[in-house]
């Protein structure tokens, strides 16, 4: 158990205690430091707070920092397509099917489980069955992910992903023929009030935009290009049903049957570009639509 213990000065008077230990103790995430206030391991002078509590003069903090818990999600030797390495972060192209990091009942065969075999360091500020996971794509959802292998990598691309400055576009085949060239969909996205399953365009909803362009149309169907301005769950899925036009073969917002018999979302992440955070460098990286999707296309040309 690591122990810290810090005084308030002069010009401190007055922080809220959550922004204060994020700029006392750098290495711990925002999110860390308020599960440490929440479990009481952060106390002023003694007594425990909130984090919104505002520190006073001649007070002190204590804080304990709990031992790393050990990883229960075990190492699996899962093939990766592997875009991009090097000692900071990995970019890799996630097949369709495959799920990202475990969750209740689902612990085996997920990206994080070939993470842990392949990689010897990932970012713990997810904790411990998302460890390296900066964000994430449906399990039926195929194309490209960034991992952070540490968290001050994981940080600053977290801060690129809030600020909406990462570059994320989709290709999606939809239902029907899209009347314009281009659109934008400004449509709030929350929880479905009839259906805890799903999301659904509400007025209670956290604000979601997604910009888009034909690509391709064709009789019944037409192939899109989606930007991402912000990153919802299901937000291409719900913001595409919303026009009328939903994903091919989506079990959750599209028709049940379609000419493909597909069961799994025609959607991949085709474009993932962001500033990296220790080389400074401007990366982007590019992976090609999966074959089952290709075929379909090219059935559709005929």
């Amino acid at each position: 158990m690591q122990k810290e213990v810090l005084y308030i000065l002069p010009e401190e008077v007055g922080k809220r205690i959550d922004i204060y230990l994020a700029e006392k103790m750098p290495d711990l995430s925002r999110s860390r430091i308020q599960i440490l206030i929440k479990n009481g391991d952060v106390t002023v002078s003694g007594q425990m707070v909130k984090s919104n509590y505002r520190l006073q003069q001649d007070e002190h903090v204590e804080v304990l920092v709990p031992p790393p818990v050990e990883l229960a999600v075990e190492p699996e030797n899962i093939p990766l397509d592997v875009v991009f390495e090097d000692k900071h972060l990995l970019v890799v192209n996630k097949p369709q099917g495959m799920v990202v990091h475990p969750a209740v009942g689902n612990y085996q065969g997920t990206l994080v489980n070939a993470l842990l075999y392949h990689c010897d360091d990932l970012s713990g500020i997810n904790g411990v069955l998302r460890p390296g996971i900066v964000h994430r794509i449906d399990k039926d959802t195929s194309g490209l992910l960034v991992v952070a292998k540490d968290d001050k990598t994981h940080r600053g691309l977290a801060a690129q992903i809030k600020k909406h400055t990462v570059r994320r576009i989709y290709k999606a085949l939809l239902h029907g023929n899209m009347p314009e060239p281009r659109g934008i969909v400004r449509a709030a996205i929350g929880r479905d009030s009839h259906d805890r399953q799903k999301m659904a365009v509400t007025v209670k909803g956290k604000n979601a935009v997604t910009h888009y362009h034909v690509l391709q149309r064709y009789a019944d169907f037409t192939l899109i290009e989606a930007r991402l301005e912000t990153g919802r769950t299901h937000q291409i899925r719900v913001h595409m049903a919303y026009t009328g036009h939903p994903v091919l073969g989506d079990p959750k917002y599209g028709p049940k049957k379609n000419p493909f018999d597909l069961h799994k979302q025609a959607l991949h992440a085709a474009v993932l570009g962001f500033h990296h955070p220790i080389s400074q460098k401007e990366l982007e990286f590019e992976a090609q639509m999966p074959k089952y999707l290709q075929e379909i296309l090219i059935n559709l040309e005929n």
